[in-house]
């Protein structure tokens, strides 16, 4: 199986960041991104599985650009043979925290995965850290209509990796020990999805 990692958004996305906390320090969600992509990367390329980064620049990426990478690499290799895998932190209005994992509309292989990536995700990160699913269709993943969802034709699950606009969330997310984590989540999905778990 061939993983393409997508890190979402650009330096020139506007928003997209934490604020700056009273420490200094900020979340660029476009560095962070990436950052864990390498992370992932790396893990994978170690275990001798097949992981490409669709986005490697630091600049903007449009949407139809990155599904388009995404969807060449997949044709070549095989749509059923690929996964991938969007990361992201959340935001909303402060208060708000946790982790989820979204999906394209209606039932398919990208439920079956996303699951996966709930669980590992329940696993790794500390008690009480709050788990957001929506279980209306049966399975904790949200079902969204996320270009980079919609418009590839292999599997794909978002990961929406806590709230960066939530102080609690974005001090485990710039801490060491969040960060590995939220590798440590991608990392250990994939190599379940892939049968080296």
């Amino acid at each position: 199986m061939k993983i393409l990692i997508d890190n979402g958004h650009g330096a020139e996305t506007p928003g997209k960041r934490s604020p700056v906390w009273a420490d200094g320090s900020q979340l660029l969600e476009w560095k962070y991104a990436r950052e864990v992509a390498h992370m992932v990367g790396s893990a994978l390329w170690n275990e001798g599985i097949s992981a490409e980064l669709i986005v490697r620049e630091d600049s903007d990426v449009s949407l139809s650009e990155r599904c388009k990478r995404a969807n060449e690499i997949a044709n070549k290799a095989g749509i059923k043979n690929c996964l991938l895998v969007s990361i992201h932190n959340n935001a909303a209005n402060g208060k708000a925290s946790g982790w989820e994992v979204h999906t394209y509309l209606g039932k398919s292989k990208s439920d079956e995965y996303a699951t996966i990536f709930w669980s590992e995700a329940k696993a790794i990160l500390p008690m009480g850290t709050k788990m957001r699913g929506d279980w209306t269709d049966g399975d904790p993943d949200f079902d969204s209509n996320f270009a980079i969802l919609r418009d590839t034709a292999c599997p794909a699950v978002l990961t929406e990796n806590l709230f960066m606009d939530n102080p609690e969330d974005c001090r485990y997310l710039l801490s060491s020990e969040g960060k590995a984590a939220i590798a440590k989540i991608h990392v250990q999905s994939i190599l379940k999805i892939t049968g080296r778990k």
